[in-house]
């Protein structure tokens, strides 16, 4: 038989509970640092970055990654940091702490026009030299 204190609770149970709430204690204030992700060494094209390479940006998961990558499938190329603005869950405040990870790169040799050359009109004939 087990005594009990004054409060009625066996030492065993009052060991439990202390326990209980130092597990709880450290899975709400340690685990946040095992999970906290390392942004990226460079700052990412956001015309040309995967959903996985768009997670690593601080406050950004799987879910807004993706309405990243959804929205310049949809829109075309981002000209703009500030863009990412229109994307579902993308506030100043989260813009601010993605900005330095994040740039606009030039569009690809093949998405730019290249300016056009007048062709020679059929009846204009080319001057000879003189």
């Amino acid at each position: 038989m087990t005594t009990k204190n004054k409060d009625n609770v066996s030492p065993r149970r009052s060991r439990l509970c202390v326990l209980n709430f130092g597990v709880m204690a450290f899975l709400l204030f340690a685990a946040p640092t095992f999970c906290k992700k390392t942004p990226p060494a460079q700052p990412i094209d956001l015309n040309v970055a995967t959903v996985k390479e768009l997670e690593e940006l601080p406050g950004v998961g799987p879910t807004t990654a993706k309405a990243i990558v959804d929205f310049r499938t949809r829109s075309g190329r981002f000209h703009r940091v500030n863009d990412l603005l229109v994307i579902r869950g993308i506030s100043e405040a989260k813009l601010a702490k993605i900005r330095p990870y994040v740039t606009i790169g030039p569009p690809s040799p093949s998405k730019i026009k290249q300016p056009s050359q007048p062709k020679p009109d059929a009846t204009t004939r080319p001057r000879s030299p003189q």
